[in-house]
């Protein structure tokens, strides 16, 4: 599966090289190196890791409840800019600080997509900072 997504992406992506926008918004945290928010690419839309950082305050606070609620919403901002949103996500990944956090995470999660939930994986990783619980990427149709 993973290297069909693969080929459809590489064939799409080769046939028209410069087909690919940058997504961005104020109303998530700003991208903190030099990546891009999002991607739009071949009807795809490829959004960078969000941790649970608040984009007004600029903080990353809480428990594992509240940092992915944060994360999602974040994300659900770079959709948005992006003409899409969380319910066309087809592909998620988690990166946990500790997989001990797995359900809770998993409820706060579950409340984002109500209806058919894209397919993700979940990985425990070593995070940015020292409050930093979450990290959730995206990839979404159009």
């Amino acid at each position: 599966m993973n290297s069909m997504l693969g080929l459809v992406l590489a064939a799409a992506l080769s046939t028209t090289p410069a087909a690919k926008e940058a997504v961005s918004t104020t109303d998530a945290p700003p991208a903190a190196g030099p990546y891009s928010q999002a991607i739009k690419a071949a009807g795809l839309v490829f959004a960078a890791g969000q941790i649970g950082r608040d984009p007004v305050t600029n903080k990353v606070e809480g428990d594992i409840k509240v940092q992915t609620e944060r994360a999602l919403k974040n994300l659900s901002a770079v959709l948005g800019a992006a003409g899409t949103s969380l319910g066309k996500a087809v592909k998620v990944t988690v990166f946990l600080k500790n997989m001990s956090d797995f359900r809770a995470m998993n409820e706060v999660y579950a409340k984002f997509f109500p209806e058919v939930p894209p397919a993700r994986s979940t990985v425990q990783a070593v995070l940015p900072g020292d409050t930093t619980l979450i990290e959730i990427d995206v990839i979404a149709v159009q």
